[in-house]
């Protein structure tokens, strides 16, 4: 048993070296690329001083600015191991969630019944969303803009 391990090294170790040494061939055969010498680049007249902020006529309202984020939920929502349902309609799929400014998370069915969800946080919805592809005036632009 141990002399096949070693009989298996040894072929091992042997054909590493066989290769090691083709590779040391080839690379005394090949010729090497013609590099040229370097050369420093020649100094700008007037270099173009890009800023690293955003532009000013793109106004991107922050997280206080609005009254909240909403996002599309298909799927069913499985909160602690059950699946929420709406207390109005027993629907249990095809959510609006909803992030307000304080935090809070509330659901939305397709029937308009909203209920505010205490066992998720913004940390899970910051987690679930993509990123933000519109803002809206209203309510009801962003509930028609997502389906609803």
């Amino acid at each position: 048993m141990f002399f096949r391990r070693a009989r298996e090294d040894r072929v091992f170790r042997e054909a590493q070296r066989a290769g090691f040494a083709l590779l040391r061939q080839l690379q005394a055969t090949q010729p090497w690329p013609a590099a040229s010498e370097p050369t420093a680049p020649a100094p700008a007249v007037e270099e173009a001083v890009v800023p690293d902020f955003l532009p000013p006529d793109l106004p991107v309202p922050s997280r206080q600015e609005v009254a909240g984020v909403m996002m599309r939920w298909q799927q069913p929502l499985v909160i602690g191991g059950e699946v929420r349902t709406c207390p109005g309609c027993g629907m249990y799929r095809d959510w609006i969630i909803l992030c307000m400014r304080d935090d809070s998370i509330w659901l939305r069915c397709r029937a308009g019944h909203e209920t505010n969800e205490p066992g998720l946080d913004a940390a899970w919805f910051n987690r679930h969303s993509g990123p933000v592809d519109r803002f809206h005036p209203t309510l009801d632009e962003g509930l028609r803009h997502l389906g609803h």
